[in-house]
């Protein structure tokens, strides 16, 4: 809808733990603060969300998460030690951030892991979001990894098995993102060449609803491959460092925050259930349900456009 405009602004923020995330601000320095909290995890931001935003009005941020993107150390690096990568030190670095940047309240915007990230921030801290917009909801529960990770299984069999089979015999009855990161952390190359390809594929038929053919999508890319296996397989294997209910039993924290929850009904990764519970146990969200929409946003698509729709609601 907008111009991509380019950053005015951007930088390295040193946020401890050898860490430095990648920032950059574009559209009106002095304008309405946004943030986006990119999916995957480990997926890195993305310009493309400067289009929905007018650079005339907004000051939008985009920051790479711990790990990805152009943050260092890279996850993509089979040394770059991964124990200092959580959702609590995501939550510390969006806030370092906005107090690095001297924002005092900003509006959230962000889908998929990035739906869990916002939830996960605000809670902790309401004071600082004027709004939220969350395309593809999810709050990471255990049961939502084990419907991704197994339970889609109902629906791609043949995909399923070839994951299942990916893994050691011993590991295949229990819990699969942890058995994946086991392999994604081998000190042999080839190991963790193949679990980034076994997962990867699993991964992408997940998103699309069954198409997992890399070709002319980031899975091509070997690194890019490995980065994204090894960071979701870290955050799924270990229930995203959160207690089994945290976001449902805290989504009374958010009383005062205006949001708009934006699910497709056709999104088989995450099921529409979730975006309707969490807009239940929160007043203040609207659920908008897109009838011919699933997981991913394409540019015009029926979720573009209700991203698009929210952005300017919140003018």
């Amino acid at each position: 809808m907008y111009p991509q405009v380019e950053p005015y602004a951007q930088g390295m923020l040193d946020v401890g733990d050898g860490q430095r995330i990648h920032w950059e601000a574009s559209g009106n320095p002095s304008g309405k603060p946004a943030c986006v909290f990119h999916g995957g995890p480990g997926s890195g931001s993305s310009p493309r969300w400067r289009e929905d935003f007018d650079p005339d009005h907004w000051n939008l941020v985009l920051w790479d998460q711990r790990g990805a993107g152009r943050s260092t150390p890279s996850a993509a690096d089979p040394a770059t030690d991964m124990k200092h990568n959580t959702t609590q030190h995501l939550i510390d670095d969006a806030e370092k951030l906005r107090e690095h940047l001297g924002i005092d309240r900003w509006l959230l915007i962000g889908g998929s892991w990035g739906s869990t990230l916002i939830l996960a921030y605000a809670i902790q801290h309401p004071d600082r979001v004027s709004e939220i917009i969350i395309p593809a909801v999810t709050t990471s529960r255990p049961e939502e990894h084990a419907w991704i990770t197994r339970g889609l299984g109902l629906f791609y069999p043949d995909y399923f098995d070839a994951f299942v089979e990916g893994v050691p015999e011993e590991d295949r009855d229990g819990n699969l993102a942890l058995a994946y990161n086991k392999l994604l952390e081998s000190p042999d190359p080839a190991t963790r060449e193949k679990a980034a390809w076994d997962w990867s594929k699993w991964d992408l038929s997940t998103i699309t609803g069954g198409d997992n053919d890399f070709t002319g999508t980031r899975y091509e890319n070997p690194e890019t491959r490995y980065r994204l296996a090894r960071t979701v397989s870290h955050y799924w294997g270990n229930e995203a460092f959160l207690e089994p209910d945290h976001i449902f039993d805290n989504l009374h924290r958010l009383k005062g925050i205006p949001g708009v929850l934006i699910h497709g009904r056709n999104d088989f990764g995450g099921p529409l259930r979730t975006a309707w519970e969490v807009a239940k146990r929160w007043p203040d969200a609207e659920l908008v349900i897109l009838n011919d929409a699933g997981h991913v946003v394409t540019e015009g698509n029926s979720m573009d456009r209700a991203i698009t729709a929210a952005v300017e609601k919140f003018r």
